[in-house]
């Protein structure tokens, strides 16, 4: 009966052509089974083919490959572009540099020379110890030298000119000593820059005490004199008184 069932329902073939399926694939799979893990008992026969590098196609030099190198190597208008800025660039960087350097050392000179006034003018100035003081001093001073220039306002140029400044320092020595030898120390200070003024103006000091020396001596050899004269005039007159009696 069930023989009957397969054939009237035409199932019998297919199973038949299973159970052959089935025992091809059969020692394949038992081998892949029983063999260890990570090898492999066949190998692909397309797996040659898939791995061989393919060799790089062979291309035939274009004639216009010399101008396509040429053209290649030569800078393109946005690299000569690039290489102005960069040129622009560096030349106000160096000019902004350079004038930056030349206001600093504008501003250390102007620095320099404000500290050296300051300390000179400190330099001036008596110390507190000595007394003197600058302020009626000064207006002493003053005051002499336009006594001077009344003086001589009508002599000549050179009287007009030389007699205010000579009575002013006269003034000045008598009534600022110690500054006007810190005034004199500093000039000539100044004039030991210049060989010339200073010899001029060492052998004027020279001339003038020189000078001076010999006034000094002829007046003593004067007055001398002058007491000699009285000396003997007093003791002719109480001898004349003598011999009156």
């Amino acid at each position: 009966m069930a023989s009957r069932v397969f054939l009237r329902q035409g199932i019998a073939p297919v199973a038949t052509g299973a159970i052959i399926a089935g025992i091809a694939l059969l020692p394949k799979t038992v081998l892949h089974a029983e063999a260890p893990e990570g090898s492999e008992s066949r190998k692909p026969i397309y797996d040659v083919y898939e791995n061989t590098p393919v060799p790089p196609a062979k291309t035939l030099p274009s004639p216009n490959s010399a101008d396509t190198l040429k053209k290649a190597s030569s800078p393109t208008p946005t690299d000569r572009l690039a290489a102005q800025v960069r040129k622009t660039r560096l030349f106000l960087h160096a000019r902004v540099a350079s004038a930056e350097n030349k206001v600093n050392e504008f501003m250390d000179s102007a620095l320099h020379l404000e500290e050296s006034f300051t300390s000179t003018v400190a330099s001036l100035a008596p110390p507190p110890q000595s007394g003197e003081k600058l302020m009626p001093g000064s207006l002493y001073v003053l005051v002499a030298a336009m006594t001077g220039s009344i003086v001589s306002r009508n002599r000549n140029i050179l009287l007009r000119a030389t007699i205010p400044l000579a009575v002013g320092i006269g003034a000045g020595w008598v009534v600022l000593p110690l500054t006007m030898r810190n005034v004199a120390d500093l000039l000539w200070k100044y004039e030991q820059r210049f060989p010339a003024i200073a010899d001029g103006h060492i052998r004027t000091r020279e001339g003038i005490e020189k000078a001076w020396y010999m006034a000094r001596i002829h007046t003593q050899q004067a007055v001398n004199i002058v007491d000699d004269k009285v000396s003997a005039g007093r003791d002719s007159v109480e001898g004349w008184v003598k011999k009156g009696k």
